[in-house]
């Protein structure tokens, strides 16, 4: 079965760093460009990262500097690491294919506060 597994979230303070995990599971993973996408409460989801299968990256603005994704291709794993958080980045952090065409998958709630 096709599954996007997110990984990785938690409670951090204002500064802190998280390293974010994606599990993902059957061919099109494997053979996509993939993103790391959030959604804050009452707003749209959005996409914050990108990576090829070739490993070129592009970073939103906001978090341009701060995050950096990377890939596994074996592992059909993706990785967030985010450093310097904000209160802003809070959100529910999702990965997915670009564009997205697998399930959504749950998942890793991200919340930066003091």
């Amino acid at each position: 079965q096709v599954q996007l597994v997110e990984s990785g979230g938690g409670l951090v303070q204002p500064g802190g760093s998280l390293r974010l995990s994606c599990a993902a599971s059957g061919s099109s993973a494997s053979s996509s460009a993939m993103g790391w996408y959030r959604q804050a409460p009452g707003k749209q989801r959005e996409l914050v990262a990108r990576i090829t299968r070739g490993g070129i990256t592009n970073y939103a603005d906001s978090v341009k500097g701060r995050f950096t994704i990377s890939r596994d291709n074996a592992k059909n794993t993706m990785y967030l690491q985010m450093n310097s958080l904000k209160p802003e980045d809070t959100a529910v952090y999702y990965c997915n294919t670009l564009p997205a065409i697998m399930t959504w998958g749950q998942g890793t709630q991200v919340t930066v506060s003091n």
